[in-house]
């Protein structure tokens, strides 16, 4: 491979890797509810507005968020390439704390009249949650306590959902699992501390 090449790679990648301001960055502790909702107090706020607008528990929008990003605000899909090098663009359009799709956002925006919200604001992202889950729920009368339902519906879509196409992706169905697990041990922690009650 020749240096120019080399280079070029080498700049390509440290784009793609962002800056060093914290921008984007997750607590400490993402095993912990408590200390997640004690290192960023609004997180707090988000998640208990959320709940109660749209009836979705705080330890299901956390499991759901935990998931899917990790808590890291501008958090996106990695890039796909071509010949092993040469980056062709983002695996998907999802963005954000609630790895949320640019048409799903869209929607979600149009519907609620909130046309300034952003991904990879946590109030927003909370807020979006809380929405597609009251609505799977509405659909698909999934419960909103029901995080393993929850998490299916909102990672295939509710058509997907319905028709089943989870049960041919065995991976998915461990996640789902897991993001209940997780959902059950921050609902567990939650009621410890109060939910961080600010």
């Amino acid at each position: 491979m020749s240096r120019t090449l080399r280079a070029f790679m080498m700049l390509l990648l440290l784009a793609s890797c962002g800056g060093g301001s914290g921008y984007g960055r997750a607590p400490r502790n993402l095993d912990n509810a408590c200390a997640i909702l004690g290192e960023r107090p609004e997180y707090a706020r988000a998640f208990r507005a959320a709940e109660r607008r749209w009836g979705v528990p705080m330890h299901v929008q956390m499991a759901t968020i935990y998931q899917e990003s990790k808590f890291i605000s501008d958090a996106r899909t990695p890039f796909r390439y071509t010949l092993g090098v040469i980056p062709m663009g983002r695996q998907s359009s999802a963005y954000g704390y609630s790895q949320a799709l640019d048409a799903t956002w869209d929607e979600y925006k149009r519907a609620n009249r909130r046309f300034a919200a952003r991904r990879s604001d946590i109030h927003d992202s909370a807020d979006f949650i809380g929405w597609y889950m009251a609505k799977s729920n509405e659909r698909l009368g999934i419960s909103l306590g029901d995080a393993r339902g929850q998490y299916l519906a909102y990672h295939e879509g509710r058509t997907g959902f319905a028709r089943g196409s989870y049960n041919g992706k065995p991976w998915l169905l461990r996640v789902a699992g897991d993001v209940d697990a997780r959902s059950t041990a921050y609902r567990g922690q939650l009621a410890q501390c109060g939910g961080r009650r600010i």
